[in-house]
């Protein structure tokens, strides 16, 4: 229903300015539906406009003190539909981590990449396929996916679409290579950078208490969840066990215990400024 209402909400000229409101040969754009009522085809604009992080949220991007706006769209030919998300950061702190949270479902629990790189005249374009493909990079404070489903990956990739979309919203992502991407170096980085993350992000989390802009219970589990993933970084590696540090989060925040779970957020913060600069182990 969000979505729906949010369609209404925006004029065509703002949707435009991130989304591609014609047809791409050999792709046309979906504007073309039946009426559930009648059975009949009708005109519909053939796009979402919706408040939220798109495909960072699976990130846990901090939102809670900012609007983002989302984008989307689906084009079509014979053999294959395309999805295209374009998702407008507000401009926030929370976009210093973009470059970071932009890869981290193509990456494992612990940090580890799995996709490769493409340049296309010049642009980087991040890459992973899973039954289809999915392309993500940034502009600006911008993010773009878009992604198909083709579970023998013998379709052609739609390249006319991603060109398109270079072409409007140009990538700002540094030029790399796979082979950059799966360095020890770049693993080093990304690894320390989202245990960092972690930290600012239960930082934003009791900021937003002290605001009061959001309930004690949600901050609270935003943070333990944080708290966790330092601690899962932490034990896998620098070789420090976590589970009883786990154990004790979960009674702080099965009981409201605020003050205890402050506390060993800023044991942990302390710890990270002695190690964080320390060699891990891969």
């Amino acid at each position: 229903m969000l979505s729906v209402m949010a369609t209404t909400l925006f004029a065509a000229d703002d949707v435009s300015t991130y989304l591609i409101l014609n047809d791409i040969p050999p792709y046309s754009r979906l504007t073309k539906a039946r009426d559930i009522v009648t059975d009949q085809p009708k005109t519909i604009p053939g796009y979402t406009s919706y408040p939220g992080a798109g495909v960072v949220a699976g990130a846990d991007h901090f939102i809670a003190d900012h609007p983002d706006m989302t984008y989307r769209t689906k084009y079509q030919n014979d053999t294959l539909g395309v999805v295209v998300e374009v998702t407008k950061h507000s401009g926030s702190d929370s976009d210093i981590w973009l470059a970071h949270e932009i890869d981290i479902e193509f990456r494992n629990y612990y940090g580890i990449p799995g996709y490769y790189i493409i340049t296309i005249n010049g642009n980087t374009v991040y890459v992973y396929g899973a039954g289809g493909r999915d392309y993500r990079w940034l502009s600006g404070n911008k993010v773009i996916m878009i992604e198909y489903h083709d579970s023998h990956l013998t379709k052609p990739a739609p390249l006319e679409i991603i060109q398109a979309y270079l072409t409007k919203h140009p990538s700002t992502l540094p030029a790399v290579t796979t082979k950059d991407v799966m360095s020890i170096a770049n693993k080093t980085t990304w690894i320390k950078d989202e245990m960092d993350r972690r930290l600012w992000l239960c930082d934003k989390w009791f900021m937003q208490l002290q605001l009061k802009k959001a309930e004690e219970r949600q901050v609270y589990q935003e943070t333990v969840k944080s708290m966790n993933i330092f601690l899962d970084y932490r034990e896998k590696y620098y070789g420090v066990k976590a589970a009883d540090e786990k154990n004790l989060l979960a009674g702080y925040l099965n009981t409201g215990n605020g003050t205890g779970i402050k506390a060993k957020l800023t044991e942990y913060k302390n710890w990270w400024t002695v190690n964080k600069d320390k060699a891990i182990n891969l």
